[in-house]
């Protein structure tokens, strides 16, 4: 009767060692988003132009492109894909 009195001992620290350390892993986990959400700015999506509209790049631009790739590769050139580059500043 020892034995199981000092097993089911055992097992309700354990329980509860685990339950407070999972509490403290939450605690300090919703502290940390919260100290990150408010110093930290949140990223800002720039807007397009009005020109470019939803469908990306305006047709009078795309069609400068075109025609400068075609003349500098002599016909064998192709755009797979035009998108602004990041700044190195």
């Amino acid at each position: 009767m020892a034995n199981l009195n000092e097993a089911l001992f055992l097992l309700v620290v354990g329980m509860l060692t685990v339950f407070v350390i999972l509490l403290l892993v939450v605690a300090v986990g919703n502290f940390i988003i919260g100290v990150t959400n408010r110093f930290l700015p949140t990223p800002r999506i720039p807007k397009k132009n009005d020109t470019e509209g939803d469908k990306g790049i305006h047709p009078k631009k795309m069609a400068a492109i075109v025609a400068a790739v075609d003349v500098v590769t002599k016909g064998k050139g192709r755009i797979i894909n035009i998108g602004k580059t990041k700044s190195t500043k």
